[in-house]
């Protein structure tokens, strides 16, 4: 579905990312972590065609198509679907309103109206969120938790099939955490889209269950392996972690 080859990413001159390689297959679950400042969020304002990213060489194929040859509405038309670390407030539009708008894009111009609020209520049930969410602007007067919260909303309603979690376990209390984390889960059981998990935070991965686990330091993944990997870096640390890998290469 997903890969990125030799990306070499700069901002403002400066390189962010080097020699960047990630595959990412239909179904598949990915963790990425590194320490802060890594630019583990690099990836996620790549993905989405960030212009403040400047791609000075690499390939990303998405679905078989040039994912650099397209704008951030085509990105998403591929049913690509980001949760930020700080999801933003958008006056003037509210949820439903947007996901409407966003159905009809995807060709569902025929939904019932009343079923589709009966739905959203239910989903505002399951998160524990107010109903009167729906309604509201995108995002406004809602907490961290909140936002991520809708955020999660609007996934189960958009239906991706790839889908960046960019921390979205910042800003969640425990509670929230485990709810966000259950969500996603449970979305994945029911429709086994790809997801990239960025993130340091063990308790989404514990219950997200990734299949593959990398970690990302000097500018690029220096470790790859299985869920085995996030024990490992809470042991030991990001340091220890590429200090062995770098000395596996050299024997």
């Amino acid at each position: 579905m997903l890969k990125i080859s030799n990306l070499i990413v700069k901002v403002l001159d400066k390189i962010i990312l080097d020699d960047f390689n990630l595959e990412i297959k239909p179904g598949e679950i990915h963790a990425l972590m590194g320490p802060n400042g890594a630019g583990k969020s690099t990836i996620s304002k790549v993905l989405l065609r960030d212009s403040s990213y400047q791609i000075t060489k690499g390939n990303i194929i998405l679905n078989e198509k040039d994912l650099l040859k397209m704008n951030t509405t085509e990105v998403a038309r591929e049913k690509v679907f980001l949760i930020s670390q700080n999801p933003i407030e958008i006056s003037g539009v509210s949820n439903a309103e947007m996901l409407r708008t966003s159905l009809n894009d995807q060709g569902n111009k025929d939904m019932n109206v009343l079923e589709f609020n009966r739905y959203l209520i239910s989903l505002c049930e399951k998160l524990n969120i107010s109903k009167d969410f729906i309604h509201r602007d995108i995002n406004y007067n809602m907490s961290g938790g909140e936002k991520k919260k809708m955020e999660i909303l609007h996934m189960w309603v958009l239906k991706p099939k790839f889908i960046i979690l960019d921390e979205v376990d910042s800003g969640l209390d425990v509670d929230s955490l485990k709810i966000v984390a259950n969500s996603i889960r449970e979305y994945y059981e029911e429709y086994k889209p790809s997801i990239l998990v960025i993130t340091h935070q063990k308790t989404l991965l514990d219950i997200v269950k990734p299949d593959f686990v990398h970690v990302l330091n000097n500018k690029k993944i220096d470790k790859t392996g299985d869920a085995t990997l996030i024990e490992k870096v809470f042991n030991e640390g990001f340091s220890r972690v590429s200090t062995i890998t770098r000395s596996e290469d050299n024997e």
